[in-house]
């Protein structure tokens, strides 16, 4: 148990006291390609992170000896590869103490597996080369995990260019113009196809759900792209 070959597909440790949860994740992420590493608590992944090269780390929160919130605070101080939170807790006050523990992202159990896969690819990326949807060239208009090159007319969402249509672009570029600000959808009718709205809502909210469909992880309980019923939409974490 826990010994890697020797390949040069990245190293993930994966800890949970569950070994049913455990069993789960490792299947998925060795059946991608992956090479992993295993504890049943907070001690051992630390330890693991001492004799190991580990290039991305999932700690569950709740585990025996010490938790994932703790080790966490540890591993951070042996290494910067990215950490992915695990917890069956969806609390807002759960997600921002385990990022500012020191955690990468954050996923709610139960989850898809695609989810899950989703997240690791995105957080090795960001690792692995050299944060290229960060990249200085052109215009950026960013936010979180999205990043908008207004002069390269490219849309990176958790590391990865999505492919958008020039309607789908100009949609994108305003709600990221101002976050958090509504917009009516007669006001981004008038803006993205330069026309008068007339009964246009039917029209803006097509093209949003295809917009969900490429931005985010669960396109039915969006992340970023929300709806303000009655008012409008907005982008806002």
């Amino acid at each position: 148990m826990n010994q890697l070959q020797n390949t040069n597909s990245p190293v993930i440790l994966i800890a949970d006291d569950d070994r049913d949860i455990l069993s789960i994740i490792e299947t998925i992420l060795q059946e991608d390609g992956y090479q992993t590493l295993t504890a049943s608590d907070g001690e051992q992944a630390v330890m693991l992170v001492q004799t190991h090269a580990v290039q991305l780390l999932i700690l569950d929160i709740m585990m025996p000896k010490m938790n994932g919130l703790q080790a966490a605070t540890q591993i951070r101080r042996l290494t910067n590869a990215p950490i992915l939170m695990l917890s069956a807790k969806g609390e807002q006050s759960d997600r921002v103490i385990g990022l500012n523990m020191g955690a990468d992202d954050y996923l709610v159990k139960p989850f898809f597996r695609d989810e899950l896969l989703a997240r690791v690819h995105s957080l090795l990326r960001r690792y692995l080369s050299l944060g290229s949807a960060s990249d200085n060239s052109g215009s950026l208009l960013q936010y979180y995990e999205l990043t908008l090159n207004t002069e390269l007319k490219k849309l990176y969402v958790r590391g990865d260019e999505v492919r958008l249509t020039a309607t789908e672009y100009k949609i994108m570029s305003l709600l990221l113009s101002r976050p958090g600000r509504i917009f009516p959808a007669e006001e981004i009718y008038e803006r993205v196809w330069e026309q008068d709205s007339y009964s246009v809502e039917n029209t803006v909210m097509i093209h949003i759900n295809r917009l969900r469909k490429k931005i985010e992880l669960n396109p039915k309980k969006p992340e970023y792209l929300k709806v303000v019923w009655g008012i409008g939409y907005k982008i806002e974490k």
